[in-house]
């Protein structure tokens, strides 16, 4: 509770700190991950970006007090006073650091826009899931990422909380404890 509380602390305090640099974590085993992050270090930015491979020991070392599988599951980026964006809010502020696309973070930072940019994020899940999926039927042993000591790069995938997602099939719920059939329906 007390490491809670700390983090709400740190993230309140970074809140009110200007960005001067941010790191993007990106999966060094997905090829739209590693596209993108050469796209990235070519555009003219405003705020420095730093590539850095998510899981691996120098994000492990640097950012001791991230879950570091969650930042193979989903795009992740930290600014150099702490601040943590995921999902669409990494791919908002990523935007916001490149000269040529200030205009776009800003747009798609309102309500609507962020809603097209979650919409970006699952296109680009349910792409890396297609291409995993395709090695692993073309017989390669490699591919995804390791995410909870099991092999993750887009295959079904699911969450505590009773949410998974299957690129055949889109997101399903089915809520925890209830597999056997016999959980309480009240």
């Amino acid at each position: 509770m007390a490491a809670e509380a700390a983090r709400g602390v740190a993230a309140e305090a970074a809140a009110g700190v200007p960005v001067r640099g941010l790191t993007v974590l990106y999966d060094a085993q997905c090829s739209l991950c590693t596209f993108l992050r050469d796209w990235l270090v070519k555009q003219p930015q405003l705020v420095p970006l730093e590539m850095t491979p998510a899981g691996s020991d120098e994000a492990r070392r640097r950012f001791p007090g991230l879950d570091h599988g969650a930042t193979l599951d989903e795009i992740t980026v930290v600014g150099d006073a702490g601040q943590v964006y995921r999902g669409g809010a990494a791919w908002i502020v990523t935007l916001w650091a490149l000269r040529e696309h200030r205009g776009l973070a800003h747009r798609l930072s309102t309500p609507a826009g962020a809603r097209l940019a979650k919409g970006a994020v699952l296109a680009a899940a349910k792409w890396r899931g297609a291409q995993w999926s395709g090695a692993r039927q073309g017989g390669a042993q490699g591919g995804g990422a390791h995410w909870g000591g099991a092999q993750w790069g887009g295959r079904a995938y699911r969450r505590g909380d009773g949410w998974s997602y299957d690129p055949s099939w889109g997101w399903s719920y089915n809520p925890p404890g209830c597999e056997s059939g016999s959980c309480a329906t009240r």
